[in-house]
């Protein structure tokens, strides 16, 4: 009768153990971002990142309701300036202009948070309510915790409607964007944790 060998078991055993990590994780990271709700507490400024469904929308109706003093939008394109993006929201365009200020810098998370430290700092505000998807919030507290530890931040999450259900293709695209989010998520808290043990790098 063949035996598998012993390190052959050994390597199948801890490659089930990591995937049963690895689901216990994913399972995690979806409850736990679905379960955050956002407040109308106020802050110094609303930051709305950009790459999402209802992102911006969401952060000009907080800032219309005056539950901050100023909205910040980073990573915006290079080529858009703030006038041609209030004009293309339409009815929401009327906000007062003079209190929305947009970044160029940052082009992913790592990015966002080091624009918005910079100008969280050049503003002197200790407090933000970040505006971004909600599969997207964990990975950004994150990166912004990390950026900004001696700022509050207060998550608001945008739960952005998909279509038909009954399509495979409708879940598929969500599903397939949380299993990368969640990727996106790990690699960012391995940096975290190496980060956090050797300061100097």
């Amino acid at each position: 009768m063949y035996r598998v060998p012993r390190a052959l078991r050994r390597l199948g055993l801890l490659t089930l153990a990591m995937f049963v990590l690895w689901l216990g994780g994913f399972a995690w990271f979806v409850a736990s971002s679905l379960a955050i709700r956002g407040d109308l507490v106020p802050t110094d400024a609303i930051v709305v990142l950009t790459g999402g469904k209802l992102r911006l929308e969401t952060g000009l109706q907080l800032f219309a309701a005056g539950t901050a003093k100023k909205l910040f939008v980073s990573g915006v394109n290079q080529r858009v300036d703030r006038e041609a993006l209030l004009r293309s929201l339409g009815p929401l365009a009327g906000h007062p202009a003079c209190c929305i200020a947009l970044g160029h810098e940052a082009d992913n998370t790592f990015g966002n948070a080091r624009e918005t430290a910079n100008w969280m700092r050049e503003e002197g505000y200790r407090s933000l309510r970040l505006v971004t998807s909600w599969y997207h919030m964990r990975r950004a507290l994150l990166e912004f915790d990390r950026a900004m530890p001696q700022v509050t931040i207060i998550a608001y999450p945008v739960f952005a409607q998909h279509s038909d259900p009954e399509r495979w293709w409708s879940w598929h695209g969500p599903l397939m964007l949380i299993l990368t989010e969640y990727g996106k998520y790990l690699a960012a808290w391995i940096r975290s944790a190496l980060s956090a043990i050797n300061p100097v790098q």
